[in-house]
């Protein structure tokens, strides 16, 4: 009888052995969730970035205002007859 439990735990083991670290283990699977929800999140990130500059293209196609408030602002640049006052920076 003892050695019949004994075979039984041991089959067991080896089994949950299998089970934990084998090929298809719950070790993996665990894993591989993991990176499906890392991608998910990236993916939903990169949708919703895709979708603010979306948003940005259809503003500049419509609003001149704004290309000129980045001409100005991003690339320095001014209207013809417009004076630049240029003040010396602070050194700290």
């Amino acid at each position: 009888m003892k050695r019949r439990a004994l075979v039984s735990a041991g089959l067991g083991l080896v089994t949950a052995g299998l089970l934990v670290f084998g090929g298809a283990g719950l070790v993996r699977v665990w894993q591989m969730k993991q990176e499906v929800l890392a991608i998910e999140r990236e993916i939903r990130d990169l949708r919703a970035e895709a979708d603010r500059l979306s948003r940005t293209v259809d503003r500049l196609r419509e609003d001149p205002a704004l290309i000129e408030q980045i001409a100005r602002e991003e690339l320095g640049m001014v209207k013809g007859g417009e004076k630049v006052l240029k003040f010396p920076t602070e050194k700290r």
